[in-house]
């Protein structure tokens, strides 16, 4: 079975924060984006999003016809806000100052204390956690400027979009909220031009958010076009350059380029040992670790690991979460070389940590370390202790806004586990809830929403409902066909058990359809060497014999026939129910 993969949240994970400016030239003014990164695509609890009464201004308050209202409704929200009396209170002047400056407001010439009071009106909304009602308010307040005007409306539409994608982001929209960051940034590029060090930042911004959609190619053009600006506008080893390469080192390693990630660690290193950012360097050091070890590279990783944690108990203390994180890493190593005492020695004291967490720590670093933890219990063939550490990470995670793809990395990987000791039912409704939660957060065209239908698929078979096997595997080819072409290793898997699906209900003809189209790829592109290869040219055989029909074989090359990339020896060929040929 394909293995599941998710992009954890970073420690440092903080929730959504909208700034607001005092004054439309404040807008101008700001050169910093917050980082998505840290940001996880999911949906907001109903407890928090529930819609709750708003105070309501009777439509004919003849009041609101005041120019000087609005400027002296909106101080008075942002007075309440700043006195910590309650953001209902601010809520009620925030929607008058609105409704005020819309009256009073000229057709023909936008006025911008609207669109500020707007985008205040719709940051007290995502203040109380009801963002659906912030997302009208801030499309009305992207409409209010008019670009052609000069910088000041340029900048305020620029700053409705950024904020319009915030809120998408923490509704779980990630499609959405990327469309709005790059309207954003257009307009930005056309206001200051596409080298000014602001575009800089957004596009640093935007490429961490295609980062947490995997959308990695997108990712790596923005965070080279970041490099770019940087470079021209910063000092040589800055720490901007050192941030745009740790994050590229996060692309390439994404991609698999582990030598590239290696290079941008390195040089991001010694920017930060230069600009004396220790704690930055452990963290550093850790990345470099984890890149050795997909290396396996295995004394280099332990020795980047044992410099960061030796850094991070001095600074930080001994029960500080970045020190279990390094004890999780290392208990993996350790596992990978066949130590187990070691390994389960560091398990023991990561979860002692997390445990009893040190004040300040935040409920996702706990349950991205317990989610770390529970894959080396994985790793060790003990599912039922990394289901119970699964189970504490999504009740931590249950109530916070911005969490909805990380919950669904939980439960796919939760199914996963449950399909190990055959618990098919449980599998089944875990693929199921991470599936919706998928959809609803934009990512039913990542590999990632494929990898865990093929999955759910599975489950589905074990289970006898074959149709409803049939649809999800035939949706994840659609989707890894159009991500990871038809020579992936997990395109290959769900062609296989499309096949035996459409042999089970009796589809012999799709069933040989798809089995001959695999041979030709395997033969033409892939090689012959695969030992999936034989099995599949043995299932299509007993096919066409039921059919009665023989395959049309062309003649094939000596080169055609031998696979010089294939890595995978028969003892680690993909595991298969030797009676349909489901890949698993």
């Amino acid at each position: 079975m394909p293995g599941l993969v998710s992009v954890k949240s970073p420690a440092e994970a903080e929730a959504l924060r909208i700034s607001v400016p005092n004054t439309p030239s404040q807008v101008q003014a700001s050169n910093k984006t917050p980082s998505p990164l840290p940001k996880k695509p999911p949906s907001p609890s109903p407890s928090r999003s529930s819609k709750k009464k708003t105070p309501e201004t009777p439509p004919n308050d003849a009041s609101l016809d005041n120019p000087d209202l609005g400027p002296f409704l909106l101080k008075l929200a942002r007075d309440t806000i700043a006195s910590g009396d309650g953001p209902a209170k601010a809520l009620d002047f925030a929607i008058r100052a609105s409704k005020s400056f819309e009256r009073c407001s000229d057709e023909a010439q936008p006025s911008l204390d609207l669109a500020m009071s707007l985008h205040v009106l719709a940051a007290i909304y995502c203040s109380l956690g009801r963002f659906e009602e912030a997302v009208p308010v801030l499309q009305r307040a992207i409409q209010v400027p008019d670009v052609s005007l000069g910088p000041d409306h340029a900048l305020a539409a620029f700053s409705g979009y950024m904020q319009l994608g915030d809120t998408f982001s923490m509704l779980g929209q990630v499609d959405r909220s990327i469309s709005s960051y790059d309207l954003g940034l257009q307009i930005q590029i056309q206001a200051l031009g596409d080298t000014d060090p602001r575009v800089g930042e957004t596009c640093r911004y935007l490429a961490e958010a295609n980062v947490q959609a995997m959308q990695f190619d997108k990712a790596e053009e923005l965070c080279k076009k970041t490099l770019e600006i940087h470079r021209a506008h910063s000092e040589p080893a800055s720490l901007e350059e050192a941030a745009d390469r740790r994050l590229m080192a996060l692309i390439c390693e994404a991609k698999g380029d582990y030598e590239s990630a290696l290079e941008h660690l390195v040089l991001a290193s010694m920017a930060m040992i230069a600009n004396a950012q220790d704690n930055e360097v452990a963290s550093i050091d850790v990345s470099i670790g984890n890149i050795y070890m997909s290396l396996c590279r295995f004394d280099e990783a332990i020795f980047s690991y044992q410099k960061a944690l030796t850094v991070f108990k001095s600074a930080k203390g001994e029960n500080h979460p970045s020190v279990a994180s390094v004890f999780v890493r290392l208990a993996d190593l350790y596992h990978r070389t066949g130590k187990l005492r070691e390994s389960k020695s560091y398990c023991e004291n990561a979860l002692r940590i997390y445990s009893k967490p040190v004040p300040g720590t935040t409920a996702e670093e706990i349950a991205g370390g317990l989610t770390e933890v529970s894959a080396v219990f994985e790793s060790v063939d003990e599912p039922e202790e990394a289901l119970k550490l699964l189970n504490r990470a999504m009740k931590l995670l249950e109530d916070k806004p911005g969490q909805q793809s990380t919950i669904a990395g939980i439960e796919a990987r939760m199914g996963v586990m449950y399909y190990m000791t055959g618990r098919y039912e449980d599998s089944r409704n875990s693929f199921e809830s991470a599936v919706a939660k998928l959809r609803a957060s934009g990512e039913r065209k990542s590999a990632f929403f494929g990898v865990v239908l093929n999955q759910m698929g599975l489950a589905c078979v074990q289970l006898f409902k074959i149709d409803e096997a049939a649809e999800l595997f035939e949706e994840a080819r659609g989707i890894l066909e159009q991500e990871c072409g038809p020579c992936h290793q997990d395109t290959l898997g769900v062609y296989s058990n499309l096949a035996a699906t459409y042999d089970a209900m009796g589809r012999v003809g799709d069933a040989i359809e798809i089995l001959e189209y695999v041979l030709k790829l395997r033969e033409e592109k892939l090689g012959i060497a695969n030992p999936d290869f034989e099995d599949e040219k043995r299932r299509l055989a007993e096919l066409l014999k039921e059919a009665g029909k023989t395959r049309d074989r062309k003649a094939k090359s000596l080169e055609n026939l031998i696979d010089p990339g294939s890595k995978r020896t028969k003892k680690e060929g993909t595991k298969r129910w030797p009676g349909l040929g489901f890949r698993i």
